[in-house]
Formats: C-alpha cells, sequence, structure tokens
C-alpha cells in the first residue's frame, strides 16, 4: 500500500493525492495480472519511486540473461490491458468512418510489441504524466532534477521548462470535403426568418429576468452585506459629498446656471442611478466638458438671465465669431423681450432632450455607439474641451468682464479681448485666485501623496479651499470693498418639479444628440474600467437607458444634462466604495447642505471656485502626452488627434466633436479597406502548419500551388482590394492562357520543393517566376469573418479567370456563416465552390489532384 509521503503534505492537493493512488493501484493489479500462473509473459522490470513495474515483452525480446538457444515462442498474448486498448481503437474506428488506421489489420503480436513500447517509453520517467503537476513540472535543485528520466536535468538546479517526453500526434484518415463534414456532423443553418426570430425572442422571454434587468438594484442588493460593505461606503459616501459641494458648485457655474443647479446635480440623477445602472463605483454627477458643451448652448438661446436681466440679441447661426451685442440699457431695463428665454429654462430642456436621446439609443439597441469614439478621439476632444473651459474660467481669474463670441474661432477671439483687458485687473482677485491655485497644486502633489499613506479618507483641500475662501470674503467683505465677484444667492432647500419648456426642445434637439453621445462615453468608458478592475458586468443599453431616466428627471428639477467625473470616481474606488449605497450617502450630505448650509456660501468669490477649476482640469491637459503613444501607434490615429483638437480649439465643440468622429469614422474604414493579406508556406520539418513567407524566411511554398490567406471581411466595399493584393501576391495578370503544366521531376512528384526569397524556384539552374507555375490557387478563408453576395460574385470571377488560364481554385477553413453565404450564392448560379474544412486538407487534395 502506498504511503503518503510527509514532504508532500502541504503541496499535494487532495484530488491529486487521489489520481497519484488511482495510478499505484492500477500498476498493481497489471503485476497480478502478468504474473498469473495461466498466463506465461515475458516481462521487463522497470524500477520507479513507488515500487517496480513490470512491462510485458514480445517473444523475439529476450531478456540479457536468457541462454542464445532459447527461440521458442510461449502462446498468444491476452492481456486485459491489451485487449482495452484494442477495443478502444475499434470504437473510435466506428465513430469515426473517415479514419484511415492500421487497427486490427494483422500481427497481434506486432500490436502488443508496439504497446508494450509505449507503455514502457511512457513509465520510464521518475515521474508518471499525472504526477508531473505535483511538481509543477520543475526541477529547482531540491527536486527530482538529476534523476534518469528522458530530458531531466543533472541536478544542478535548472528550471525544466518541457515535458519529459515530447507530446507527438499522427492523424491518419481521408482528406474531407466541407460538404462530407456538413452532413456527418449534422450541421444546420441558422434560420434568419422573422417567424423564427419572433419564436425565440417569445421563448427566451422571462418577466422576472426583464423586471430585475431594468432595475438592477434588484439583483445586487439582496446580495449586499452591511458588515463586508457598509463601512467603505460610508466613507467613500463622505468624501465624495465633500468633493460634490465645490465641484458641483463651480461646474453650475460654468454651466451658465447658479451654483445651486450644480448642486441638485449631486441628488436627482445619482438617486436615479442609483435604481438604474449597472456600474457600482462611477460618481454621478457634474463634469467639466459636459458643463462646457451646456454652456454653448446657453449662450446661443437664452435671452435673459435669471433675474429677468436682457443678455443679447441672438443672432444667424451661420455667423460666426459674432460678439453677443448687449441691448440697449434704457429700453431693456424697461421692457424684457417679448420671447423671454432664460438660462435655466435653456438648460432644463436641454437635459430634457438628452435623456429623450438616450431613451431612443436604449431603445435601438446602439449601446455599442461608443466604440465608435476611438481612444485618440476622446484623448484629443477631451484635452480641447479643457482648453474652452480655461478660457472661460480667464474672466473670473482676472476679475474683469470679456464679450462672449459663438462660432468658428470664438477661442481665439475671447483670448484677444483677455489680453487688451489685463490691464483692467483686479489685482485682489487676481491675487486671491492665485493663492487658491498655489495651495491647492500643494495639497495635490504633496499632502495629499503623503497622508494617503497614513489616512484612508484624502485631504478635502477643494472643500478647505470653498470654506476658507468663503470666510474670508465675509471678514473682510470683499464684494463691497474691492468689487471681488461672488457667487451669488443660493436657494434653501431643493427645487420644486417643474415641467420643461417643450417649445425649446426642437431647438436645443441637435445639441442634445452631441451632448448625449459625448457623456454616454465617458460613463460607458469609466464604468467599464472599473467593472474590469473588480470583475462585474457594466450592460450597455441599461447605461442608456439610466441616464435617460436620470436627465429626464433632473431636467424637472433644474438639472443640467448628467455625466460622471473622473476624479471623484477614482476616490470613491480608492476609499473603500464597493456599491451605489456610497453614492446615495453623498447625496444625503448634498441635500443636508442644501438644506441648512448652501446660504453660507452665498458670498464665495467666483474667482475661487475658477482656481478650483482650472487644478481640477490638470489631468485632461496631461492626457496630450498620450500624442507620443498614439504616433506609435499608427499615422491614423495620431492625424485623429490632432484633427480632433484643432477642430474643437479653433471651430467649436459640437462642430470639431462631429468632424473628429468623422474622421475616426474615416480611419476606421481605411483600416478596413486594406485588410491583412499574405501568401502561405509549410515548415520542412512539420509539413501541416503554414506561415507567412515574407516573414518567416525558411518557409517552404508548395509547388505548383499558391495559397493565399485573406482576413477581415469581403463585402462590396472590399472587393477591389482583394481582387488586386490577390493579383499582386500571385501574379494573376501575368500568367499566360492555358499555360502548360511545368515538367515534373520523375520520382519526386509528392514532394514539397523550396522556393527562393520571391516565391520563385530554381528550374535546371534558372529562376522561374511564381506566377509562371501555380496549377492550384487556394484561398485560406480561417480569418474571413463576413462575405457577401459580392464577394461570392468576386470569387465566381476569380474561378472562372483560373479556368481560362489552365488553374483550379480551392477555398479552405470558412467559418459557418462564411459556408451559409457561399452555399446560398450557388444556389444564385454562382460558383461552383470545392470547399474544405481545413487548409492541410485542401493542399493534400490539392497535391493529389496535381500528381494524379
Amino acid at each position: 500500500m502506498i504511503e503518503k509521503p510527509k514532504h508532500h503534505i502541504k503541496s499535494v492537493g487532495r484530488e491529486a493525492w487521489k489520481r497519484l493512488k488511482d495510478l499505484n493501484d492500477r500498476q498493481q493489479r497489471r503485476r497480478r495480472l502478468l504474473t498469473h500462473e495461466d498466463n506465461p509473459v515475458l516481462y521487463t522490470s522497470i524500477n520507479c519511486d513507488d515500487g517496480t513495474l513490470l512491462i510485458p515483452i514480445s517473444t523475439n525480446q529476450q531478456p540479457k540473461d536468457a541462454p542464445e538457444g532459447d527461440t521458442e515462442e510461449p502462446e498468444d498474448i491476452s492481456c486485459s490491458v491489451f485487449q482495452l486498448r484494442e477495443s478502444q481503437f475499434q470504437r473510435d474506428l466506428r465513430l469515426h468512418p473517415y479514419t484511415d488506421t492500421n487497427v486490427g489489420r494483422g500481427g497481434g503480436k506486432q500490436r502488443v510489441q508496439e504497446v508494450a513500447e509505449d507503455i514502457a517509453n511512457m513509465t520510464s520517467d521518475r515521474e508518471s504524466q499525472e504526477t508531473n503537476p505535483l511538481n509543477n513540472n520543475n526541477t529547482n535543485g531540491n527536486g527530482s532534477g538529476n534523476g534518469s528520466g528522458g530530458g531531466s536535468g543533472s541536478g544542478n538546479g535548472s528550471t525544466q521548462s518541457k515535458p519529459k517526453i515530447q507530446p507527438k500526434y499522427s492523424i491518419h484518415r481521408d482528406v474531407l470535403t466541407h460538404e462530407v463534414v456538413i452532413k456527418e456532423t449534422g450541421y444546420a443553418a441558422r434560420d434568419k426568418s422573422i417567424p423564427s426570430s419572433l419564436r425565440s425572442c417569445w421563448q427566451s422571454w422571462n418577466f422576472f429576468a426583464l423586471f430585475t434587468g431594468v432595475i438592477p438594484i434588484l439583483q445586487w442588493l439582496p446580495k449586499y452585506s452591511p458588515r463586508r460593505d457598509l463601512a467603505g461606503d460610508v466613507i467613500a459616501g463622505f468624501t465624495v459629498a465633500i468633493m460634490n459641494i465645490p465641484h458641483g458648485m463651480a461646474y453650475g457655474i460654468l454651466a451658465g446656471v447658479s451654483a445651486g443647479n450644480g448642486l441638485y446635480m449631486a441628488v436627482f440623477p445619482v438617486l436615479v442611478y442609483l435604481l438604474l445602472g449597472t456600474s457600482k463605483h462611477i460618481s454621478i454627477g457634474t463634469f467639466a466638458v459636459a458643463s462646457m458643451m451646456t454652456l454653448k448652448v446657453v449662450q446661443t438661446y437664452a435671452t435673459v438671465d435669471s433675474t429677468g436681466a436682457p443678455l443679447h440679441v441672438p443672432t444667424n447661426a451661420t455667423t460666426t465669431a459674432e460678439p453677443l451685442l448687449l441691448v440697449n440699457a434704457t429700453a431693456t431695463s424697461l421692457t424684457p423681450p417679448v420671447d423671454a428665454i432664460t438660462n435655466l429654462e435653456v438648460v432644463t430642456s436641454l437635459a430634457l432632450a438628452v435623456g429623450i436621446v438616450n431613451l431612443l439609443m436604449a431603445f435601438l439597441r446602439l449601446g455599442t455607439l461608443a466604440s465608435l469614439l476611438s481612444d485618440p478621439l476622446v484623448n484629443g476632444f477631451t484635452t480641447a474641451a479643457a482648453c474652452h473651459v480655461v478660457t472661460a474660467q480667464l474672466k473670473d481669474v482676472l476679475g474683469i468682464e470679456v464679450e462672449r463670441y459663438r462660432g468658428a474661432f470664438k477661442i481665439v477671439y475671447t483670448l484677444i479681448d483677455v489680453v487688451k483687458s489685463v490691464p483692467q485687473t483686479n489685482l485682489v482677485n487676481f491675487g486671491f485666485c492665485v493663492g487658491v491655485i498655489i495651495f491647492m497644486v500643494i495639497s495635490n502633489e504633496c499632502l495629499k501623496p503623503y497622508l494617503s499613506k497614513r489616512c484612508r479618507m484624502p485631504l478635502p483641500a477643494e472643500l478647505i479651499a470653498v470654506i476658507g475662501g468663503t470666510l474670508i470674503s465675509k471678514c473682510f467683505d470683499l464684494y463691497p470693498q474691492f468689487n471681488v465677484q461672488l457667487v451669488g444667492v443660493i436657494p434653501r432647500g431643493l427645487p420644486e418639479p417643474v415641467l420643461p419648456r417643450l417649445d425649446l426642445l426642437p431647438k436645443v434637439a441637435l445639441d442634445s444628440i452631441a451632448i448625449a453621445v459625448v457623456t454616454y462615453s465617458i460613463i460607458m468608458s469609466m464604468g467599464l474600467t472599473f467593472a474590469r478592475k473588480h470583475g462585474y458586468e457594466v450592460r450597455a443599453n441599461q447605461e442608456l437607458f439610466a441616464m435617460g431616466i436620470g436627465n429626464i428627471v433632473g431636467g424637472c428639477f433644474s438639472c443640467i444634462p448628467m455625466a460622471c467625473s473622473l476624479s471623484r470616481s477614482v476616490i470613491q474606488d480608492q476609499t473603500g466604495g464597493v456599491s451605489q449605497i456610497a453614492s446615495l450617502i453623498s447625496a444625503s450630505l448634498v441635500v443636508v447642505t442644501l438644506m441648512w448650509v448652501g446660504p453660507f456660501f452665498s458670498d464665495l468669490p467666483r474667482c475661487v471656485l475658477a482656481g478650483v477649476i482650472i487644478v481640477a482640469l490638470k489631468p485632461m491637459f496631461m492626457q496630450a502626452r498620450e500624442l507620443k503613444k498614439f504616433s506609435k501607434q499608427g499615422k491614423l490615429e495620431m492625424f485623429t488627434w490632432i484633427s480632433t483638437f484643432l477642430c474643437v480649439v479653433l471651430i467649436d465643440i459640437d462642430i470639431g466633436l462631429l468632424i473628429g468622429i468623422c474622421i475616426s469614422l474615416l480611419a476606421l474604414y481605411i483600416k478596413g479597406l486594406k485588410p491583412y493579406s499574405c501568401l502561405l508556406g509549410y515548415m520542412p520539418e512539420a509539413p501541416g502548419i503554414y506561415m507567412d513567407l515574407n516573414q518567416h524566411r525558411n518557409a517552404m511554398q508548395v509547388p505548383e500551388t499558391r495559397i493565399y490567406r485573406y482576413s477581415g471581411s469581403l463585402n462590396f466595399a472590399t472587393s477591389l482590394f482583394f481582387r488586386r493584393s490577390l493579383y499582386e501576391a500571385v501574379g494573376l495578370d501575368k500568367m499566360p492562357l492555358s499555360s502548360p503544366s511545368p515538367s515534373r521531376v520523375a520520382g519526386n512528384k509528392t514532394s514539397y520543393s523550396p522556393v527562393s526569397q520571391n516565391g520563385g524556384k530554381v528550374k535546371n539552374g534558372q529562376l522561374v517566376e511564381a506566377s509562371d507555375m501555380f496549377k492550384i490557387l487556394i484561398l485560406d478563408f480561417s480569418m474571413l469573418g463576413h462575405i457577401d453576395v459580392a464577394g461570392c460574385r468576386t470569387l465566381s470571377d476569380l474561378s472562372k479567370e483560373l479556368k481560362v488560364r489552365g488553374a483550379r481554385l480551392l477555398l479552405a477553413s470558412p467559418v459557418d456563416r462564411v459556408y451559409d453565404t457561399l452555399v446560398h450564392s450557388m444556389a444564385l448560379s454562382e460558383g461552383p465552390f470545392e470547399i474544405f474544412p481545413t487548409l492541410h486538407d485542401c493542399v493534400e487534395y490539392a497535391n493529389a489532384c496535381r500528381t494524379a
């Protein structure tokens, strides 16, 4: 009975030890069978760690100590091991009728000898195959590296990365066509009819799963453990709330509305996303890019501010870089415009329109639309949008008044006006803002990294700056004495629900599409980042549905379009947040602030929020360093980044985004228009493995055969490139019509021939071009994902052209959907096509046809 070694107690698992014990039991049973008196069989002994293993040998293999004259052959061997192996081969032969093996075709003694040699080779190592995982197949000097097993080291501590027995395989069967494989495997093409789709949809209908899928909180809340998760969510909620207060006020003012509207963003959309969202770590609320895009819409359509004072007369949309003219003060102070549109009305109507667009995208299953926004596009767009944000804050930094522009080059005209107004700078305002920026930089670069090693909760530098700025403003009366502009009145309590103006929806519809796409891409990218980190799923269409409902509810409660913040999301994850319960706690604290603390921030200087925003935009400006990475990825990626950045900065945010999307799609089309293609050759040591002849110099070309691999899609858009690249690779246009087959070398009909680097072959001391030689063209479609009727027509024309030139077309390894299209096209009088399930089947069939 085998005993468990002591040094394996910790390293050997229960299942592995059970397998080792079963192996020893099988050896013991074989030993009893071989030593039976009625079954005298010659055997050889193999010493193992667990004992001696007896292996039967054939009668023509005598032991070394046997007398030379003894040539008597024993009776036929009837061992249960051999019978089992024989039955297994017979079973495989019945299961695979196209297998061509030598099982059962003669010599029982020879078969016994082969099986005995196989068993001896497999068990001659010090470790069996089942015990290899126990030692991780390594010898580190302390193990059995000095044993006598095949390929083992000499005990010098060298790491063994290969198995002791080099695995080999050999397949003997008939060459199969794809039609035979389809018939024998019982393949059935997928039914694409509308009744079948409706039937499958009805069969998969589950009301409970649908209900819980629409409201994801019902899925994860029952699994929520307060003992395990609540502490982390509470800390994360307090931290995010501390950041939400300054961010909400700052980005609310940036969007063209009051600071209170920015604080509302941390309450109502957050509660909706808590119920309907699928991400557990993103922080819903305000975001600089979304606020800047909202400000552009406000400046375009608003005619009066929240107090009723007129702002400007809307000009023609085609006019570019035209200043927003102020109406005559004497007239407007008495009579407001007839069609007065406030900033808040534009913002709420815009939020409602964005929500409707999100719901339409969710209904149309456009969740994958965010994939159209490539990394260079998003990177360049957000970096350029940060430039717009900083430009909009310069007037608050310097304490000056500048005219507002819209249209192309508005950022350039704004910078020109700011430079002209530098002599009118409010020095107290400017010094206060510079002090806030210095404090924020020191806190972010020095204090926060230092305290993060000693405290779980980060330093609330933004909140300290806001509270400190408010106290300084109250103590020194900055507005009455130094004309430092303040945030203004923040109403106490929560807003009442009011339906937005529906007559503004047609005006803001176009802008709402751009904002919906941008905010969705930001939320989805952040959600996927945290989902990959923590191992859960974020559903794209459900995120669109959550955003749609959140924006509609937010529009009724005086909110701007919702997004998520990168900094707050990272902090929520780092402080231990595990679910959206942290967002619930954060929203509760913001509600407390609005109910009792909100009016305290009415004396907060706007320059303080400007400094907080500018420092918070540092990560967005640091994204410009990614341009070097994009340049290494390819010229199209670098061109996409530069063009998007310049268009957003010089023209406008929405127009620049549209241009960037067009350029990104064009780059995607260019890449898809030129898919990867090459000629394949075989390995001389292992026929059946095919490599790119351009990359593998030692690969050999199959004689009189060209193997062309094409990846991507073959459709009406790529058929021209497919034909051009194929002609260039195989030289089909250079082949003469009905060219006679080249003379074959006697006795070498089935052998492969080496080729030179350019695909030719040395014949009679001269280099013969490959284009004048091949008789069979094989198209490897193993990497072809899609083909349409136009692509099938291209293949049919190619087959006809090859027949004119005395060649033949074969197709190899098509996937099922490609095969279905090929069969459908043959029913429409295209083809016919000769299709094979594997490339090696196709090559062997081509060799048989060539040598026939």
